[in-house]
């Protein structure tokens, strides 16, 4: 499956998990942009965070398993060594489809090994960029991120 086709399957699923929101804003804002504009896009959008109870007054969930009635696919913003963790605990959920973000100012969140290990437990995953970059009304700030990306090579394959 070309990853085009994976992006528009993972963003055409209604039930979403952001791993990685935070309470520090200005700090790590990519997770917490992630969620926004998902909910604003009209997905189910569930919080993550093993260290917070809510997230903007929704219910925020220590891990994948915790959501009641599962999601479809997850957004990971966190450190890889994190990523792992997660991805591991998608076999658990049962979540079959991983983005794993990777942004050009706060780094990535992609873990080496999990290209194979997704394969392996038959995850779709998108290893690199970021959701925003993709679908409708995508704003000014991450249409130029992707023609960034795209020039030095960095979009997912």
């Amino acid at each position: 499956m070309t990853t085009p086709t994976k992006i528009d399957e993972f963003l055409a699923q209604r039930r979403i998990a952001v791993a990685g929101v935070s309470r520090h804003n200005g700090k790590h804002p990519a997770g917490n942009l992630i969620y926004r504009r998902l909910k604003k896009t009209g997905h189910d959008v569930f919080a993550v965070n093993p260290n917070m109870e809510s997230f903007e007054g929704d219910a925020c969930y220590p891990d994948l398993q915790s959501i009641p009635g599962g999601v479809d696919g997850v957004v990971i913003v966190t450190r890889p060594a994190i990523t792992e963790h997660i991805v591991r605990d998608c076999t658990t959920a049962g979540v079959r489809r991983v983005w794993m973000h990777h942004g050009l100012s706060q780094g990535s969140s992609v873990w080496p090994e999990g290209a194979h290990f997704c394969r392996e437990n038959g995850i779709s995953l998108i290893a690199g960029a970021c959701p925003m970059m993709y679908g409708p009304n995508v704003d000014f700030g991450h249409t130029c991120m992707r023609w960034i990306m795209q020039l030095k090579g960095d979009l997912p394959r």
